[in-house]
């Protein structure tokens, strides 16, 4: 198996877009989407990520070590110390580091990496049945 690159390119650009809309315009959300839309759609970005950079790993990789590298930057939220948090009081140090723990921030991880995984999956089933073709 090896994917396309392109439709996770696009979901990732999307999954990006759509986790900055959900900061930046809370209201045009509905107010479950504007609390935790924002921690779901960035561990799902977190499986494009690594899907475009490993292209041959299962479905079931990807969700795994995304989950890990999603539950591990939550837990580093734990840490502070005056240089992390130097970095975590830039725009993009907060994006991707976060500033504190939160325990519902890691049902969102699972939810978002659980989607993604599925998109993945689903997308990898379409694919191999148009090569059977």
């Amino acid at each position: 198996m090896n994917r396309a690159r392109l439709p996770y390119a696009v979901a990732l650009v999307t999954t990006i877009a759509l986790g900055l809309a959900t900061r930046r315009f809370p209201g045009a959300f509905p107010s479950v989407v504007a609390t935790y839309g924002g921690d779901t759609l960035w561990a799902a970005m977190v499986v494009w990520l690594l899907a475009l950079a490993w292209p041959r790993a299962t479905t079931a990789r990807l969700a795994t070590g995304a989950l890990a590298i999603a539950w591990l930057d939550e837990a580093s939220q734990l840490y502070h110390a005056p240089w992390i948090d130097a970095v975590r009081a830039h725009w993009f140090g907060a994006l991707v580091l976060g500033h504190w723990f939160v325990w519902s921030d890691l049902a969102c991880h699972a939810v978002g990496v659980a989607v993604a995984a599925a998109l993945d999956a689903w997308w990898q089933r379409r694919a191999r049945s148009s090569n059977a073709r």
